[in-house]
């Protein structure tokens, strides 16, 4: 499988060279950088030195057309659909990793993000969240790849959503991100000297994730679903600790809300469900694409505290896209993707 990184020299996107160095189906073919076109890759970025032998290039969709099966577009959110456009429009299978794709009305997009540059893939794009629509990744020829936070709040929601175990209505998502999440960017806030020893919310229940984080637990749950999402930076480069707080229909004691868990994922390969009394770490998952969940009835308060781990730059980005793009083209879902955590 021959591939194409637009992006590549962002954090996703060097996230995703040194997955698909290793993946044994693929071939890198192109990388692309508007800032450093005509840089080589190493020179760039030393800890590629010797591993991969390219020229950072122009985004140029049309020159791709020929040389690529399928091309991951880690390119900023507005600016990768006409990229992505272009891509579709010759002919080659397109994972995206911008949210250009994941919302399905276009006049929720506006809202969010202004203007939608390409409406007319909206319906043909899969929402790449393999472990709730796998069968529709198979063969696709274009996925959206979840937010990072997303993946977090749906993974050990979804399966209460599904079952109607759940209120739709307050539900309170608390996620706490590396800086890593924001992208490389040059901005006060993302300083060391701001960062370190500190914790802070932003943008709190007004965060462009929040109605895609909606979109798919309405989806599940077969009605409209209200959430409050509260994200943090927190002074650690990857990781995402989510916290979703949920109102039960029914009473759940401990025992039945961990088993509700454990089914769902019980023959789910990157969805590791923790033991009944253990919580999900950041340093448990760094550098994999696993994501770990947990469930906490708190029977005295009447509330179930869903819990989850993941690296943002791999199961919240570049890892969950390879492993969409392994369903795109029919290989088996974890090629590429076995490394365990680094620990420590």
């Amino acid at each position: 499988m021959r591939v194409a990184v637009l992006g590549a020299s962002g954090y996703a996107g060097l996230e995703l060279l040194r997955i698909l160095l290793r993946h044994p189906a693929c071939e890198i073919a192109a990388v692309t950088s508007e800032q450093r076109a005509g840089q080589p890759v190493g020179e760039a970025f030393p800890a590629l030195r010797g591993q991969l032998d390219l020229v950072f290039e122009a985004a140029d969709p049309a020159s791709l057309a020929g040389k690529v099966d399928l091309a991951f577009a880690a390119l900023p959110h507005s600016a990768s659909a006409p990229s992505v456009a272009a891509l579709r429009r010759a002919g080659v299978a397109v994972a995206d990793l911008s949210a250009d794709f994941r919302l399905r009305d276009p006049g929720v997009y506006r809202e969010w993000y202004g203007v939608h540059p390409a409406p007319e893939l909206l319906a043909e794009a899969v929402y790449g969240l393999p472990e709730l629509h796998r069968e529709k990744l198979r063969g696709a020829g274009l996925v959206a790849c979840p937010g990072c936070y997303p993946t977090g709040a749906l993974l050990p929601l979804a399966p209460f959503l599904r079952q109607r175990l759940v209120e739709p209505t307050g539900i309170a998502i608390d996620s706490k991100s590396g800086v890593s999440g924001a992208g490389r960017k040059l901005e006060e806030g993302y300083l060391f000297a701001e960062l370190d020893e500190n914790v802070h919310a932003y943008k709190v229940a007004q965060h462009r994730h929040g109605p895609e984080i909606e979109q798919e637990a309405g989806a599940l749950a077969g009605e409209p679903v209200r959430a409050t999402f509260v994200p943090h930076l927190v002074p650690t480069i990857r990781g995402i600790a989510t916290s979703v707080y949920a109102r039960p229909r029914r009473r759940l004691s401990a025992g039945e809300a961990h088993e509700v868990l454990a089914e769902a994922y019980r023959d789910e390969r990157f969805v590791r469900v923790l033991p009944p009394g253990e919580t999900p770490r950041l340093a448990s998952v760094r550098g994999s694409n696993f994501c770990d969940v947990a469930v906490v009835a708190d029977e005295r308060n009447g509330t179930l505290v869903l819990l989850s781990a993941l690296d943002n730059l791999v199961k919240g980005a570049s890892g969950q896209a390879v492993q969409c793009a392994n369903l795109m083209r029919g290989l088996p879902e974890e090629t590429g993707l076995l490394e365990a955590p680094c620990a420590p």
